[in-house]
């Protein structure tokens, strides 16, 4: 009778313990995907400000991780780590990459990096694969919105994994996030330590609620999307071939301007 409490008491514990989002990938092999970048930054969807030179509007490289749950590059609503913080402040790399070079080394978080080439304008695409894993199905990746004082788009912890199964595609659209670390309000603000550092906060039509903000239309409900990500899987068959590049249309607000 004895064992037989004990047995359950562990059991009821156990399966009230928090588990992973990745937890639950039973997928049997690797899963490679391309990632395709779309940029909507376009004038036409945000005309308030909008930078047409000195550096006209564009976006940064991309940079992204594929890894376990024990890994984070970056969350809504906590402190930017100091890799985040360069990268969406300047869109240098190298401490990012320090980062998640000793996640994956210290607790073997992190399966693979990968990037993309930087967008010369604030239209356009960029393109790249990344390779997942069971234990590591999650996906996070920053781009750097330039010109910005530390403002960036990117995904935390999107999981390809559906039980036993990689998902064949995924889309998300993209919207601005401030990392915390500088305190301007429009594109072209020079350098402004915010001291303390803030936490990451996803900026909005009315937030920061400043007329002066970059980002700032009172009269709208949402900001339209500013960017575009499409994950799709490659399938064996495709493996080793150069995969062709994808012309993704533009959807209900999001405005593709082909003259930037």
């Amino acid at each position: 009778k004895v064992i037989w409490t004990v047995l359950v008491t562990i059991l009821g514990y156990a399966s009230s313990l928090p588990v992973g989002d990745d937890s639950l990938c039973t997928a049997e092999e690797l899963a490679k995907y391309k990632i395709i970048f779309t940029g909507k930054w376009s004038q036409i969807a945000f005309p308030k400000q909008y930078p047409l030179y000195r550096p006209p509007a564009q976006w940064s490289s991309l940079l992204g991780v594929t890894h376990s749950s024990d890994y984070s590059m970056w969350k809504k609503n906590e402190y930017a780590s100091n890799g985040v913080r360069d990268f969406a402040e300047k869109g240098e790399a190298w401490v990012l990459m320090k980062e998640i070079e000793e996640a994956g080394e210290k607790i073997q978080s992190v399966h693979g990096i990968f990037s993309a080439p930087a967008i010369s304008s604030g239209t356009g695409q960029t393109s790249t694969e990344l390779e997942a894993h069971p234990r590591h199905p999650l996906v996070s990746f920053v781009v750097r919105i330039v010109p910005s004082p530390d403002w960036f788009v990117g995904i935390d912890s999107l999981n390809l994994c559906e039980g036993d199964h990689w998902m064949d595609e995924v889309s998300v659209d993209l919207f601005p996030y401030d990392a915390g670390t500088d305190s301007g309000f429009t594109f072209s603000s020079p350098n402004f330590a915010t001291i303390p550092q803030d936490t990451v906060t996803e900026i909005t039509c009315s937030s920061p609620s400043h007329p002066a903000n970059s980002f700032y239309y009172p009269k709208l409900k949402i900001l339209p999307p500013i960017a575009q990500v499409t994950m799709v899987k490659i399938k064996k068959s495709q493996l080793g071939l150069s995969a062709p590049f994808i012309n993704l249309p533009a959807k209900s607000n999001e405005i593709i301007d082909s003259v930037s």
